[in-house]
């Protein structure tokens, strides 16, 4: 469970430290755990299915299905300009498509990133 309560941390994009805040729990609690020196007690999780509801408990204790419950779906598409079908072609045109949106995947700075699928 450690790795994937890093890997989630990783996909939020917050440090331990931030995560430790909004959960109301100590900075060395969350050390301990992502170090696997501890598991995670019941207010933990209860605390951290309140804060972050789109996760799925289910993958993050045992690793099964997904890392979140909702993935996006067609309804990204208002994320293109003007929230049309027109797909930018790069040369300042646009074709018109019928899209059907597989796979986000979304990098941050730090290197890291989020797959949605």
């Amino acid at each position: 469970m450690n790795k994937r309560l890093e890997q989630f941390l990783g996909a939020e994009n917050i440090t331990q430290t931030q995560f430790a805040e909004t959960l109301g729990v100590a900075k060395a609690s969350v050390s301990h755990i992502l170090a696997g020196r501890n598991k995670p007690g019941f207010e933990f999780i209860e605390s951290l299915a309140r804060k972050y509801p789109n996760l799925n408990l289910e993958w993050l204790i045992s690793g099964r299905g997904r890392m979140y419950k909702d993935s996006p779906d067609a309804s990204l598409i208002s994320l293109l300009p003007d929230g049309s079908d027109d797909i930018p072609d790069g040369n300042g045109s646009a074709v018109q498509q019928d899209v059907h949106i597989t796979k986000v995947v979304v990098f941050f700075s730090d290197g890291t990133f989020r797959e949605i699928v």
